[in-house]
């Protein structure tokens, strides 16, 4: 399970709005003089995020608490949001480079990216649906573990 400390800014029946700091590990690597990813989290800062999670424990506005998330849920949500639209988009512009070469259109290459975008259009609107489908999924929700002055014993049970 993936781990991180939050504050509870909003409840919303079982669900709570948590923030949490953005961190980066920039500032422990030995090239962060020289290095674009440094770079670019100087230039976003530390920002906060709010997020949707479980609230379980029955944490109230301001408590600090530890979310979690499953790590399947993590590279499952991962895996759906830039694998799918890119496998998407190339398996649409070999399928328009093959209807072309089979049809025998003169202009190919227009017929190939009006293939590959409308692939990326499939693969968007099944995106679209798959993440209407986890809504309300529990496993792939965020959930409230505990209050971070509880003690260890006081774990919620997790999803399995």
């Amino acid at each position: 399970m993936i781990e991180e400390s939050a504050r509870v800014v909003a409840l919303d029946g079982d669900f709570a709005w948590v923030e949490t700091q953005r961190k980066s590990a920039c500032g422990t690597c030995a090239a962060n003089k020289g290095c674009g990813t440094a770079a670019l989290a100087k230039v976003m800062g530390n920002r906060r995020t709010r997020v949707r999670a479980l609230n379980q424990p029955g944490a109230a506005v301001g408590d600090e608490v530890l979310i979690g998330l499953e790590e399947r849920a993590l590279v499952r949500g991962s895996l759906a949001v830039y694998a799918v639209p890119l496998l998407a988009l190339f398996g649409g512009a070999l399928l328009g480079q093959y209807l072309a070469g089979r049809l025998g259109l003169a202009d190919g290459e227009a017929s190939t990216i009006l293939a590959g975008l409308a692939g990326l259009g499939g693969g968007l609107v099944w995106l679209r649906r798959f993440g209407h489908r986890i809504q309300h999924d529990r496993r792939y929700q965020p959930v409230i573990l505990r209050r971070s002055g509880a003690p260890p014993g006081t774990w919620v049970k997790r999803f399995s």
